[in-house]
């Protein structure tokens, strides 16, 4: 399981966080870190997938939560 700690660890957490998408779904392919917001919410409450998906979003609900996304723009372009 990927917690908060293994973040700031491991950069290329980070990177693989800001570059994976969205598998299926009405946001397939979109990027996890730009998925709207009320989507990872519903997802929290719902459960999250089992797997690297759910631990990668249950990572974005808490960037969100707590308005980090703008961390990810300069990652995005990497």
């Amino acid at each position: 399981m990927v917690n908060d700690a293994d973040l700031s660890l491991n950069p290329e957490l980070l990177l693989e966080l800001a570059r994976m998408r969205m598998p299926f779904g009405k946001y397939k392919d979109r990027l996890l870190v730009d998925l709207p917001e009320p989507y990872v919410v519903w997802f929290s409450q719902k459960g999250f997938p089992k797997g690297k998906l759910g631990e990668m979003l249950r990572i974005v609900y808490e960037i969100k939560l707590n308005g980090l996304e703008y961390l990810f723009k300069p990652l995005k372009d990497i």
